[in-house]
């Protein structure tokens, strides 16, 4: 799967810039975090010139040192999936060989099981979502992928949306292939069952309010 180029500008450990880009995905962690009662959530983005894998947003364990790090193309488990363009849910991660365990200790933190998703834009792979450590109870692999590739989709399609805006002059009309976009999110949400669009419904908002400026910077 060919990989897409939307790592954020000045992704460094050391400074972080405050794009509404960033606020958009770290609600999308939050919240995956939250569903999954996990340990962490994290969405790295790729770099296309170098194909390094970038945090850009993370929440819950390493959510204040990580953000900016890089690790190679093709590291560990986020790396397959990004190659792959694949969902994974691994619950046994001492029996991967994609596990890279070198690279988790060096975060700080070292899970037992993780699920991973991409973010896909067209063929494109751009980014994974990934969740350590969800919790056990009334887990179902299945259902629990179909959760988390449904959070990818919608960071993803957020993400474009605010890239695209921020592009744009202020005053001109949506491009034909913006007001495309938005108007198969609209039939999709309509077609959806109630809890995968509420989900969507929020993140949505998320996009629309960090857009208008009404919420301060992470």
């Amino acid at each position: 799967m060919p990989l897409q180029d939307y790592s954020l500008p000045n992704s460094q450990p050391s400074r972080r810039t405050p794009l509404t880009e960033r606020q958009l995905l770290h609600s999308v962690v939050e919240t995956a975090r939250q569903i999954f009662g996990a340990a962490a959530s994290s969405i790295f983005l790729i770099d296309g010139a170098s194909g390094d894998l970038v945090f850009e947003a993370v929440a819950g364990k390493g959510d204040a040192h990580l953000p900016g790090t890089r690790f190679p193309a093709g590291t560990g488990i986020a790396g397959w999936v990004a190659v792959s363009g694949q969902p994974v849910y691994i619950d046994d991660l001492d029996g991967s060989r994609q596990f890279a365990r070198g690279v988790a200790q060096s975060t700080g933190y070292v899970p037992s099981s993780l699920m991973a998703a991409p973010l896909t834009r067209g063929v494109d792979c751009i980014g994974v979502l990934e969740v350590l450590d969800p919790s056990t109870a009334s887990r179902n692999e299945l259902a629990d992928l179909d959760v988390l590739g449904l959070l990818a989709v919608q960071a993803a399609i957020g993400l474009e949306i605010l890239i695209r805006a921020r592009t744009r002059t202020n005053g001109t009309p949506l491009s034909d292939e913006n007001a495309m976009l938005l108007d198969r999110i609209g039939r999709r949400m309509c077609t959806a069952d109630p809890a995968t669009a509420a989900l969507a419904l929020s993140l949505l908002t998320t996009a629309e309010e960090v857009l208008a400026g009404g919420r301060s910077p992470r």
